[in-house]
């Protein structure tokens, strides 16, 4: 009798409805079932646009091969907040185009996952889960894939003399899942 008197009481409703609405923003918030999800990607090198063709009349011209990107600096993962390994290069196209490469990148699935460039330094550990974000840094983009290989371009107005890091960074919850030194 007690049991059911609990039941029909409007204050096991109200800790019911209140447990439904935590749980609903819990599941939202923190995506649990991304800890199970891979997203996996293998992004070419990214190559120059290929020359013009060679006058057809013109015997003596021949097509060049695609040149090469520069690797302007480069970096390994460490982990964070989640396991993460990895690397990062930093290449200048033919053309004058800067392109971040993360290569060989393993890390944790995640809720709105971007890709940032940072002027701070990277800390191991615990003590570098928080601080990318305290001074200036650009985002490159949502994080493709939290496995394999990728491109993102870096807007002209980056200044990588100062942005030296790069971090795989949680935006919902201002966490780095882990990050390079570029040099």
């Amino acid at each position: 009798m007690k049991l059911k008197a609990l039941i029909r009481h409007p204050a096991t409703w109200a800790v019911l409805a209140v447990g439904a609405v935590v749980f609903a923003v819990a599941m939202y918030l923190f995506q649990p079932w991304r800890l199970f999800t891979t997203v996996r990607v293998d992004e070419a090198l990214p190559v120059a646009t290929a020359p013009a063709a060679p006058a057809p009349d013109d015997p003596a011209a021949t097509a060049a091969p695609p040149a090469k990107p520069k690797e302007l600096s480069k970096g390994t993962f460490v982990s964070h907040e989640h396991d993460t390994s990895g690397r990062a290069r930093v290449l200048e196209l033919p053309g004058g185009e800067k392109v971040l490469r993360i290569e060989d990148l393993d890390t944790s699935d995640g809720p709105d996952l971007r890709v940032w460039l940072s002027d701070q330094p990277v800390k191991k550990g615990s003590a570098g889960w928080f601080n990318l974000d305290d001074g200036k840094w650009v985002e490159l983009g949502e994080l493709k894939g939290n496995k394999g290989n990728a491109n993102y371009a870096i807007p002209d107005s980056a200044d990588l003399d100062s942005l030296r890091s790069v971090t795989i960074w949680c935006k919902r919850f201002s966490v780095s899942f882990g990050a390079a030194t570029l040099a």
